[in-house]
């Protein structure tokens, strides 16, 4: 999904300027203890106010201040910063950091993500109806991306995924029909694979994500037409064990016919050759046990 078809500017990723947790973190026993000091031996009365101000109501405030400002960040996220509606930075750094309490914090998962589609029917290459699903993996690349390009990522991919599977599975047959289907979505699995993986890169460049890995999980004829496309499945399978039951019946029948002229058992002219021939195919092609007939005349009687 190209620039000019979003019609926006794309956001893009930079460090955020955050401070350690850690460090600010100490100032919490320093200004308590400072305020308790200032209790305990300060008498104020209406004319330090000033005084007041700045050895009791200051520290507390700095203490609150200083603590909405900390926040957590966990392996493989990040925290997208912004300024009343202006992007400052993604922060990526492990543990506990701190930044100005007005600044807001939305926290992003770089993790990898498995989704696994629902089946959908789709039509292949020839109009026929399919069933198909796929299992993804996919990650955050870019939080700025993900977080101001769309509204809600985790429902664009899975609507990317759809729009995906849709796509190449009408670019294939589901089978190989003719000796033109050098790509079909049941024999050639890696490819389709490979080319939905690319697909959905496309797609979701726009979000900042990335997929690592897709593939078909389900693939199947849908119920209207499957058991006519069973029936053709089985027709084929039949032809081609019949083909090869032949050409294996011809050979054998070519080597006895070698082996009886190589040692002159007997000599056949045409006749004869013909019909060793016929009974040789019968016995080798027959699907029944075959029963012999004892011939007591002539061949030619």
């Amino acid at each position: 999904m190209s620039d000019h078809l979003t019609g926006m500017t794309r956001s893009r990723e930079v460090p955020a300027r955050t401070h350690s947790g850690y460090t600010l973190l100490l100032a919490f026993p320093a200004l308590i203890v400072f305020v308790g000091v200032n209790v305990v031996t300060g008498g104020f009365g209406l004319g330090n106010i000033l005084l007041f101000v700045v050895c009791i109501l200051l520290p507390v405030v700095a203490m609150v201040l200083i603590g909405f400002g900390f926040y957590m960040v966990q392996p493989n996220q990040g925290a997208v910063i912004t300024l009343f509606g202006d992007y400052r930075g993604t922060d990526r750094k492990e543990g506990l950091r701190w930044v100005l309490p007005w600044m807001m914090r939305k926290k992003v998962s770089v993790r990898a993500h498995n989704i696994h589609s629902e089946r959908i029917k789709i039509n292949d290459l020839r109009g026929n109806p399919i069933d198909i699903a796929c299992n993804v993996v996919w990650r955050v690349r870019d939080t700025a991306q993900a977080v101001f390009d769309v509204d809600d990522y985790d429902e664009f991919v899975e609507i990317q995924i759809e729009a995906a599977l849709r796509t190449v599975g009408a670019r294939h047959p589901y089978d190989d029909m003719s000796d033109e289907d050098e790509t079909t979505l049941r024999g050639s699995a890696d490819v389709i694979n490979a080319e939905l993986q690319t697909e959905l890169n496309e797609r979701l460049s726009a979000a900042g994500i990335v997929v690592d890995e897709a593939g078909l999980t389900h693939l199947a004829y849908a119920s209207e037409i499957a058991g006519a496309m069973l029936r053709r499945q089985q027709a084929e399978a039949v032809i081609a064990a019949r083909a090869k039951l032949v050409m294996g019946a011809v050979t054998m029948v070519q080597m006895a016919l070698d082996k009886l002229s190589a040692e002159d058992v007997i000599e056949l002219d045409d006749e004869r050759r013909a019909a060793m021939v016929s009974n040789l195919m019968v016995v080798l092609c027959g699907e029944r046990e075959v029963n012999p007939i004892v011939n007591t005349g002539s061949l030619y009687q």
